[in-house]
């Protein structure tokens, strides 16, 4: 049975305001005293902190961080005790049940249930309890299931207290304190759904790794053990390390396995590393073809070492075989010459170890070309890991279906924030939103992906934010639904930052975000943004402004120690993705003017140059002035100028263009949204043409249009422009300029006359004089909701007027996912294919058209791969009454993305496919688009309706006018 949930929806509130809602208390931290509070520290008492001396290292060197993050946060250092149990008011006790003597005497006291940890996986408890052993009258339980349970807890605590994950690595302020108490009770955050959790550094030259080795020498142990800090303070386990030419993880330093170890990180290789090999070893030891047909010994024996020195340390080994330098292994797909690889593999692993082979971790990446050889029915054994990935792009490219989740060993998701590769790589800054983060990667969970979740990030940084959410996210997928996605980047600024700026700091990230990832910088070009339909260069450049203004007066209202964090964080990203957006724009505007001969062109070549400079000074203050020079190097890849999906050599400037002018002024003008002049505005006999006349002006838009007056010669042009009629009004009458100035002009609505009347308005200079049409449309039909403009009508898919939900299905609005405003999504993910019907989920837009005729639809979606592989991802699109008509959003797509397809290429550098159905409208006015659900899986941003009046752009007209009933 249908249910109508919602009959109108607040456009604009609900879908373009960005963020709202508060941000979580620190629920068992105060600095006030309450009765049975235990008392971490205080100006009166500091708990000393307890912990078995052979618990596991991991643990005892947490335990040590715990101790210096009390002291960062009061001044205040707590005594560390290891295996002494002296008298003490207050004790923090923490361990690993069945490895520390202290949690297991704990749990033979019945002060901890040993059913609360026993055989689970990364859990923790924390706890408060008074007299746990003779002398101590109060302590602080901090027990784990296993090492990192233990781990986990303390860092809990550590964060509780004041301590961001990010203190290193982004400098996030430490929270001052004179006092921390806890509050009495059991607190824990279970056991995390997803096992395996962690980051790929990828892609790390020139920034990180010059970085690293003017810190810590080379990519060695010092450097890593901060990305283990790192990674455990977010409740994380899994790394695959840097690999870029010439990074050698085991060769480098051969501490850093160990001490990942110590630290209690799962170390693996990537999909084209098998056998816990780096690439670059191949080459550094062995040499020769990288083919197995060939060169099976070699090979054998440079994967047997690769296995011999992993000895006991917790790790994953990579099977399988891709080509030489992460390229296909054969042209064509070897199924059987992959198996018998893989066979063999787990021989070596079996012997080297002295046990079985599914004794020992495996993983098998489906990674490009690899996924063939799964669509054509490969499999592996039941105890690897089968880890499955996106597009590189944030699109997930293959799920398991339901038959296929008996696999034992699980299922992961390999993802993406850092690319190298087609069709451009992006490496630069931060272009993710964490809401395509979740609407994937929540996809992912549903089809039960919940073995790993690994993304790769690059340098680590500027990806700190959608590091933070991936980690979270994974750690419980259930507990971040779409409406929770606003009020995680306020509790994200509110844990970095405080409360006082927290709303603006998390809008400015939940827009900067979606901005970037409009287009990637390394994408950007002067082509790409329209300046001359819907003003959309313009609110590009504005829109970044906006930000930039708002970023640096929070800048100065912060204190100083938060100033270093808010600029990596926020004021940085933004400053500099405003900078190259202005400076393709302005490169754009210098080509233009050039066509049009306009005396500003040549101006526009300082202003190219200014900003392309401002680029690089920009750069250098984040190197040397921000903290001292601390992150020299980290913003250094390479992103104006590509040509190919590789990247430059240098930083390129966008080709400018001077022009010679006449000696005299000479009078030019645009007419926005006017018509096309005769032969295009060329100039015939030395005269150029101009537009005659604005487009329609009518009462439901009350459009401003502008006129812009330039100047196609030396010295200063005289100009003035009146209205021949009265209801014409104009923001200006005339001046002297050097180049350009635009006059707006609306109507008088109380003034004009009634019909369809047509003003002039006259534009004089130069000794030339112009009159330019001014049209009115005054007789229209009854307009309701989402009114045409001129031929077109835009509606933001969140901007639903009715939406109709089944018992099983149901709509979804994710806030602020897509190029513009929010989108729609149908849940749960995993639902199966509907049939079209009269209670078929739906979702209704109300529309006015002024003329009958022939329209067509453009339904904007995001760029989503056919991960069910059934043949495409559908929906259905009718107006009014109509039969609806089936879209396939996948149609066409036969060559796959890994063989850069054009339309793979193209979707993914838009951020957008956009699908067309064609319509009759047989009667003007009121109309009704229905969106009719046929398949999960499609997110849909936005309709626009093409009645004729269609202009090329980019993003796409701007939401058209509502109108309520």
């Amino acid at each position: 049975m249908m249910k109508l949930l919602s009959t109108t929806l607040l456009f604009g509130l609900l879908t373009c305001s960005v963020i709202t809602g508060m941000a979580e208390n620190n629920y068992y931290v105060s600095e006030k005293k309450g009765s049975g509070y235990f008392v971490l520290t205080d100006l009166e008492n500091t708990a000393s902190l307890l912990v078995n001396s052979d618990d596991f290292p991991a643990v005892t060197r947490a335990f040590g961080d715990l101790q210096m993050d009390i002291y960062r946060v009061t001044g205040r250092k707590p005594e560390l005790k290891y295996d002494e149990i002296s008298s003490a008011k207050y004790a923090v006790i923490a361990g690993t049940l069945g490895q520390s003597k202290l949690i297991d005497d704990l749990v033979a006291r019945g002060v901890i249930n040993k059913q609360e940890l026993d055989g689970k996986w990364e859990k923790f408890i924390i706890k408060t309890v008074e007299n746990p052993f003779p002398g101590i009258e109060n302590a602080l339980i901090i027990a784990g299931s296993d090492r990192r349970g233990t781990v986990f807890g303390i860092y809990d605590i550590s964060e509780k207290i004041g301590v961001s994950p990010w203190y290193y690595w982004a400098d996030v302020p430490i929270k001052k304190k004179e006092r921390i108490y806890i509050k009495p009770g059991t607190y824990t955050d279970g056991e995390p759904v997803v096992k395996y959790r962690g980051i790929f550094i990828n892609d790390e030259a020139p920034a990180l790794r010059n970085w690293a080795i003017e810190n810590f020498g080379d990519l060695n142990h010092q450097f890593y053990a901060t990305v283990y800090e790192l990674l455990l303070r977010s409740k994380a386990n899994f790394l695959w390390p840097a690999m870029w030419l010439p990074s050698m993880f085991y060769v480098d330093d051969p501490l850093n396995p160990k001490v990942a170890d110590e630290y209690g990180i799962v170390i693996s290789t990537t999909h084209h590393e098998p056998m816990m090999r780096a690439h670059n070893e191949w080459n550094h030891f062995y040499g020769g073809d990288w083919n197995y047909e060939t060169n099976k010994e070699n090979l054998q024996e440079f994967w047997r070492e690769g296995v011999e020195r992993i000895g006991d340390y917790e790790t994953f080994v990579t099977v399988g075989m891709r080509g030489d330098g992460d390229l296909a292994m054969t042209d064509e797909t070897a199924t059987e010459l992959l198996e018998t690889i893989i066979a063999d593999q787990r021989e070596i692993i079996a012997d080297v170890t002295g046990k079985p082979a599914n004794e020992t971790p495996q993983l098998w990446a489906i990674y490009k070309e690899v996924q063939d050889y799964w669509d054509q029915g490969m499999r592996v054994d039941d105890d690897v890991l089968i880890l499955l990935c996106n597009d590189n792009w944030g699109n997930v490219s293959l799920l398991p279906k339901a038959d296929e989740l008996d696999h034992k060993a699980g299922f992961g998701m390999y993802y993406h924030f850092n690319y190298v590769g087609a069709p451009v790589s992006y490496r630069w800054h931060n272009v993710t939103q964490i809401e395509r983060v979740w609407e994937q990667m929540k996809i992912t969970y549903d089809f039960g992906v919940k073995e790993l979740w690994l993304v790769n990030v690059g340098d680590i940084k500027p990806m700190e934010f959608p590091i933070s959410f991936f980690l979270d996210f994974a750690w419980n997928p259930e507990a971040i639904q779409a409406g929770d996605l606003p009020n995680y980047y306020i509790k994200w600024a509110q844990r970095k930052f405080g409360d006082t700026h927290k709303h603006d700091i998390a809008e400015l990230i939940a827009l900067y975000t979606k901005y970037n990832a409009r287009r990637t910088h390394e994408m950007l070009s002067p082509e790409i943004y329209s300046l001359e339909n819907y003003r959309e260069a313009d609110r590009i450049v504005d829109d970044f402004r906006l930000l930039l203004e708002r970023s640096r007066k929070i800048y100065e209202q912060m204190p100083e120690t938060h100033k270093s964090a808010f600029y990596q964080l926020v004021l940085s990203p933004i400053e500099m993705s405003s900078n190259l957006n202005e400076l393709y724009v302005t490169a754009a505007k210098n080509r233009l003017y050039a066509f049009q001969g306009r005396a500003s062109t040549n101006i526009y070549v300082d202003k190219v140059k200014d900003l392309f400079f401002k680029d690089d000074k920009l750069t250098r203050q984040f190197h040397e002035d921000l903290e001292n020079g601390k992150w020299n190097h980290m913003m250094s890849q390479n992103r104006i100028g590509y040509t190919s999906w590789n990247h430059p050599r240098a930083n390129i400037m966008p080709a400018v263009s001077y022009i010679h002018t006449p000696d005299s002024p000479q009078l030019g003008f645009e007419v926005e949204y006017g018509s096309n002049p005769v032969w295009a505005g060329f100039s015939i006999e030395g005269e150029p043409t101009f537009s005659d006349s604005f487009s329609k002006f009518d009462p439901y838009n009350q459009q401003n249009y502008y006129v812009e007056i330039f100047n196609m010669g030396e010295g200063t042009l005289n100009y003035s422009i009146e209205a021949k009629n009265d209801w014409i009004k104009l923001s200006g009458k005339g001046g002297s300029i050097e180049f350009d100035e635009r006059v707006y002009v609306t109507i008088d609505w109380d003034k004009v006359p009634d019909g369809n009347p047509v003003g002039e308005i006259l534009i004089k200079g130069a000794g030339k004089e112009y009159v330019v049409k001014v049209p009115v449309r005054n007789v229209l039909p009854k307009a309701y909701g989402f009114v045409e403009n001129n031929g077109v009508v835009s509606i933001g898919a969140a901007n639903y007027t009715n939406k109709f939900d089944s018992e099983e299905l149901y709509w979804t609005v994710v806030p602020n996912l897509g190029r513009e405003c929010s989108s729609i999504i149908i849940e749960p993910f995993n639902s199966p294919s509907q049939s079209i019907g009269e209670n078929s989920p739906r979702v209704e837009y109300e529309f006015t058209l002024f003329d009958a005729g022939e329209i067509i639809v453009e339904a904007y979606l995001s760029p989503t791969q056919d991960f069910k592989k059934q043949g495409g991802l559908k929906f259905a699109i009718s107006i009014n009454d109509e039969e609806p008509q089936i879209i396939n959003m996948n149609e066409g797509e036969i060559v796959p993305d890994y063989k850069y397809a054009d339309w793979w290429m193209q979707s993914v550098g838009d951020q957008i496919k956009i699908k067309s159905t064609r319509h009759h409208i047989t009667e003007p006015g009121k109309q009704t688009l229905r969106l009719w659900m046929i398949d999960t899986g499609i997110v849909f941003q936005k309709f626009v309706i093409d009645a004729g009046g269609l202009r090329d752009s980019y993003l796409g007209p701007p939401e058209s006018k509502y109108i309520g009933r």
